[in-house]
């Protein structure tokens, strides 16, 4: 092929993809997942103030965006019960001003959700259409935002995930490996049913999703009229409990030669914090599998894959 032909087979190039809270265990993950899909900015949490319209609207105009991912949250669960305002402030309002401002501008946003909006009390993986009642204030914040993202309208998902980890960060896996190499003895909650979701796996699946022909060019792909726009979950497949991953992990080290600790299972109620957990918080991921073509992995290969990194 010429010089010539390959500099038009490559135009238009791809539009700019603005990453908020790219310094996160998420966000690390997508700045390297999205960078395939075009030239990927993410401006730290100083730089742009997510509740300031006019910081959002003068960065939009700046970069120009087609794709809009936001990472960017207050994930300190216990905390929120403490200062709701401020977790409602930033998951809540925050995400309809970033929404409204994407509208605006015609670009796709993409945000995350949690299991968290759903009460805990059901028998069976959670759908996208069930009844939600976040236990806690910090689920009741991400279930403020979904609405807020919903009513500013334009093209958006918002992509419900669960037990989020990764290499990187503050999380129940750096947790764990922590503890695991300061006592003898760890005891972790065996009552609270979820699914460990990789920060990688949830990136590479944002990039999926982004740059399948629904999204890229939904009248192509043969759509319907109202496109794939709307709530997906999208979590690791399979299901544990706290104590079964924390058993996952200490397999894994002790596979190595490392030092485990003692694990002891206990109940809820014996490990006392400010904020409620759901019981049970499995999502059915059906929805995203089949729009998307999606693979879903275990949660156990994915902890594989993310331990063979970091330890």
């Amino acid at each position: 092929m010429s010089g010539a032909a390959e500099e038009q087979s490559a135009w238009p190039p791809p539009a700019p993809i603005l990453v908020l809270g790219g310094s996160g265990q998420l966000g690390f993950e997508l700045v390297r997942a999205l960078a395939p899909l075009g030239p990927v900015h993410a401006p730290g949490r100083e730089a742009l103030d997510l509740a300031d319209r006019a910081a959002v609207h003068g960065a939009l105009r700046a970069i120009r965006p087609g794709i809009v991912v936001n990472a960017a949250a207050y994930t300190a669960v216990d905390d929120a019960e403490r200062e709701p305002g401020v977790a409602h402030r930033v998951n809540g309002e925050a995400a309809g001003v970033l929404a409204s401002e994407a509208a605006r501008v015609g670009a796709i946003l993409v945000h995350y959700s949690t299991d968290y909006v759903f009460a805990g009390d059901a028998t069976r993986p959670y759908r996208e259409d069930d009844a939600t009642g976040p236990p806690n204030a910090y689920g009741a914040s991400k279930l403020a935002g979904e609405r807020a993202i919903a009513d500013a309208g334009g093209r958006w998902l918002v992509l419900r995930t669960a037990w989020l980890y990764g290499a990187r960060g503050r999380n129940f896996l750096a947790t764990m490996l922590r503890l695991g190499e300061a006592r003898d003895e760890v005891r972790v909650v065996d009552d609270q049913r979820g699914t460990p979701t990789s920060a990688r796996y949830l990136a590479a699946a944002t990039a999926a999703i982004l740059g399948h022909p629904r999204v890229r060019d939904p009248a192509r792909a043969g759509a319907d009229a109202a496109g794939p726009w709307g709530v997906y979950h999208l979590a690791a497949g399979g299901d544990a409990t706290w104590h079964d991953f924390a058993a996952a992990i200490f397999a894994a080290v002790a596979a190595r030669g490392g030092r485990v600790p003692r694990l002891h299972r206990i109940a809820t109620h014996e490990h006392p914090s400010a904020a409620r957990r759901p019981a049970y918080s499995v999502l059915d991921t059906s929805r995203a599998r089949r729009t998307f073509g999606l693979h879903v992995p275990d949660w156990r290969v994915l902890l594989a894959h993310v331990l063979a990194e970091r330890l």
